[in-house]
């Protein structure tokens, strides 16, 4: 049975949601608005995606040990 740790939980949740931005920022681009509007929400969701990366890493280094 695999363990159930915080910071798997946490792991799996941001790389869901960040696959979940992608989708959103995919799904933007063919939207049927105006070009400035699905240029706006492409990069609103790009931006989170960055984010949720970013923690994802800073995570993963915690969970290491890398990071004191």
């Amino acid at each position: 049975m695999a363990s159930l740790r915080l910071s798997n939980v946490i792991t799996r949740s941001l790389s869901g949601r960040a696959a979940a931005h992608r989708a959103m920022a995919k799904a933007a681009l063919f939207a049927d608005s105006s070009a400035s509007t699905r240029l706006k929400r492409y990069n609103h969701h790009i931006e989170k995606v960055q984010q949720l990366e970013a923690r994802l890493s800073d995570t993963a280094k915690r969970s290491a040990g890398g990071v004191a």
